[in-house]
């Protein structure tokens, strides 16, 4: 059986989707800076794909049986559409021997900030711990 005219409208609408779209779409090319960091952006894809069609009614003065037998199609009317969104979502900032997520949005992202937060929490506890081991020491 030939492949019906739906497939051919599908196909290329699917290859024109991944031309447009790759990975390097969502994790961009590095951008290294004059002070030796390196930039990559990362970026949202969404995408939509839709595609329809139909086939008309043979005449009504031909069977279907002689329609068979003539090797005559019905005829086919179609179409196929998609839409395609990049958003910047953040970027990864790296150099100087450390690595950082910088989200575009800045007041959605409380899990980033209360990593960030972490470090200097527990360095604070470490100094506390060691000036109370300190003065300890000294009474004794």
């Amino acid at each position: 059986m030939a492949n019906h005219p739906i497939e051919g409208l599908m196909n290329s609408t699917m290859e024109s989707l991944k031309e447009m779209v790759d990975v390097n779409t969502i994790v961009g090319d590095p951008v290294e800076t004059p002070d030796g960091l390196v930039i990559i952006p990362i970026s949202k894809v969404s995408l939509g794909f839709a595609s329809g069609g139909s086939e008309f009614g043979r005449e009504k003065n031909i069977s279907e049986k002689e329609a068979e037998n003539t090797n005559s199609k019905m005829p086919f009317g179609g179409g196929s559409g998609a839409g395609v969104s990049v958003q910047p979502v953040a970027f990864i900032v790296a150099g100087n021997g450390k690595m950082k997520l910088l989200p575009v949005d800045q007041g959605t992202n409380i899990v980033n900030s209360i990593l960030e937060l972490l470090p200097k929490v527990s360095s604070s506890f470490k100094d506390k711990s060691k000036n109370n081991q300190n003065i300890d020491s000294e009474k004794n």
